[in-house]
C-alpha cells in the first residue's frame, strides 16, 4: 500500500487516489490552477541572465581569439553564480526546472552538434576560421544562438503552462 502525506499533513493512500477521494485541498490544487491565471510567485528569468549562457557559447571561440579570454570567462562563471545565489534566490527553482527540461537538453545538444558541423564543412570546403576576427564572429553568432533558444524555451515553458498571458513578452 502506498501512502502519502499532503501538504496540510493528512495522509493519502494508494487506495484513495484510485477512489478519487482526494481532495483539491490534499492534492495541492487550488481554484485557478492550471486555467491560464499567471502565478505571482513565478516569474520568468530575465534576458540579461541567459548571456551569461551565451558568453560560455562563444567560450572556445573567445579563447581562440585571444589567449586571456579564460581569466574573463572564469570571472563570469564567478559572476553568474554570485547573481544566481544573490539576486535570482527566488528563480533557483525555475533555474533548476530549465535546466532539467528535455528541450533544454536539446538545444545544448544541437549547439554542440552545430559548432561541430560547421567546422567541418568550413575544413571540407578549405575555408577553416584562424583569424580573430573569424572567431569573434562566429563566437557572436554562438551566442546570439544560444541567447535567443534558451529565452524561446523559457517563454514556450510558460505558455504551455499558462503562466504567461499571450499578449505580453516573457
Amino acid at each position: 500500500m502506498i501512502v502519502g502525506v499532503g501538504r496540510d499533513g493528512d495522509t493519502t493512500t494508494g487506495a484513495d487516489i484510485m477512489s478519487g477521494t482526494i481532495t483539491e485541498q490534499q492534492t495541492g490544487i487550488e481554484a485557478g490552477a492550471g486555467q491560464g491565471v499567471p502565478d505571482p510567485e513565478l516569474k520568468p528569468l530575465p534576458v540579461w541572465f541567459f548571456a551569461f549562457e551565451g558568453a560560455m557559447g562563444a567560450a572556445f571561440d573567445l579563447y581562440k581569439a585571444w589567449d586571456g579570454a579564460w581569466m574573463v570567462l572564469a570571472g563570469l562563471g564567478a559572476v553568474n553564480v554570485a547573481v544566481g545565489l544573490t539576486v535570482l534566490r527566488r528563480r533557483r527553482k525555475l533555474l533548476k526546472a530549465l535546466l532539467k527540461n528535455s528541450r533544454t537538453r536539446k538545444i545544448l545538444f544541437g549547439l554542440i552538434g552545430l559548432r561541430v558541423a560547421l567546422h567541418v564543412v568550413l575544413g571540407a570546403v578549405g575555408a577553416t576560421v584562424e583569424s580573430a576576427a573569424g572567431h569573434l564572429a562566429l563566437g557572436l553568432v554562438m551566442s546570439a544562438l544560444t541567447v535567443g533558444l534558451l529565452w524561446f524555451d523559457q517563454r514556450v515553458s510558460f505558455r504551455a503552462l499558462g503562466l504567461t498571458p499571450s499578449g505580453t513578452a516573457a
